[in-house]
């Protein structure tokens, strides 16, 4: 044969005729149907084996009605998404995951903030066989979308309202890492303590600042210094220059991101206030971005690959034909001191 000349592609048909069986057969067998015998099963797999041939991937989903996709749908634009360490961390445990399969990932995200219109639209088009969902919000309903879709699906992070829906999902102990911040400035002899807070809709901040207002008010100390931030370098910045000033006198924070705390060390130099001598800083992630600040930063370190491993094997769980786990898996979380605190 030359170059010029087209591959010989083997068909069903001949699959058929070295197996000693019928083509219905052959594609029981090759598409994971029942009724095929061990003897005829095995007779398929040595022809399939012997011709080199490669299943039509379209003419299979026609059959077994799987696609052999699932999404990772993320309610933030593209530039959030690769630019938040702890969202790329969960991508990478989702790709470790599914290493060992055949499904393809899908990667949505949206054109704009909040916008998730045409997500869903993907998802009912029967192009992916489930979904994962992170870095929802409280106004985008997704736990009430998904669940109307039919589709298995995995939720990573609380949903913000679960009482209105009952879904799987995985998430941090995120009430316990904002009592581990406040205990540790506690410690370490701060008392006029405040935080620079996730987004009032998102599930983890609400969790976060939740612990963080616990601890302190156990401890005696006042917990209504607060401002918001978006998880963000930006929304770092501007909530912590908020924060100095109507709370000048601060001498600890807890920061709800380790993006937003690296913003809150370079805004605190800009005060001309010392860290830690000054005031203490704590963040959340414990991402590469922790070790690499000035000072190096005390953080609250949660799982993020551990986290999107955990969703796909809830997911693959559902995929497989057992009935979705309804109630979350919390990973737990740890306090990392370095030289911020």
């Amino acid at each position: 044969m030359t170059s010029g000349e087209p591959t010989h592609l083997p068909t069903l048909e001949e699959v058929a005729r070295v197996a000693g069986v019928s083509r219905a057969t052959v594609s029981r067998a090759i598409n994971g149907g029942s009724r095929v015998s061990p003897q005829a099963q095995a007779a398929v797999d040595r022809a399939v084996a012997q011709l080199g041939y490669t299943p039509n991937r379209a003419a299979r989903s026609l059959v077994t009605r799987r696609t052999d996709s699932v999404a990772l749908l993320v309610p933030e634009t593209g530039a959030r998404f690769v630019s938040d360490p702890f969202l790329t961390g969960v991508l990478q445990g989702v790709t470790t995951a599914l290493a060992g399969t055949e499904l393809q990932l899908v990667l949505l995200v949206a054109q704009h903030a909040g916008d998730t219109a045409r997500q869903l639209r993907y998802l009912r088009s029967g192009h992916v066989d489930g979904a994962l969902v992170t870095s929802h919000h409280g106004n985008d309903e997704l736990a009430l979308e998904m669940s109307r879709l039919g589709l298995p699906f995995v939720f990573g992070g609380r949903p913000f309202d679960p009482d209105s829906v009952a879904v799987p999902y995985v998430d941090a102990d995120n009430v316990n890492g904002g009592r581990l911040a406040a205990e540790h400035l506690i410690g370490t002899g701060r008392r006029r303590l405040a935080t620079v807070a996730g987004p009032a809709d998102m599930s983890a901040a609400v969790d976060r600042l939740d612990g963080w207002r616990r601890a302190l008010e156990e401890a005696g100390l006042h917990a209504d210094a607060v401002e918001h931030g978006d998880f963000t370098i930006d929304g770092g910045t501007a909530a912590m220059e908020r924060l100095l000033r109507h709370h000048p006198d601060v001498d600890g924070v807890f920061v709800a991101s380790d993006p937003m705390a690296s913003a809150a060390l370079q805004v605190l130099r800009n005060f001309g206030r010392r860290v830690p001598d000054d005031v203490a800083v704590v963040g959340f992630d414990d991402t590469m971005l922790a070790t690499t600040t000035t000072p190096p930063l005390t953080t609250v370190r949660q799982p993020a690959e551990e986290h999107g491993e955990r969703m796909v094997e809830m997911l693959l769980e559902q995929l497989a034909g057992s009935p979705p786990r309804l109630g979350g898996e919390i990973l737990p979380v740890e306090l990392i001191v370095r030289e911020s605190a």
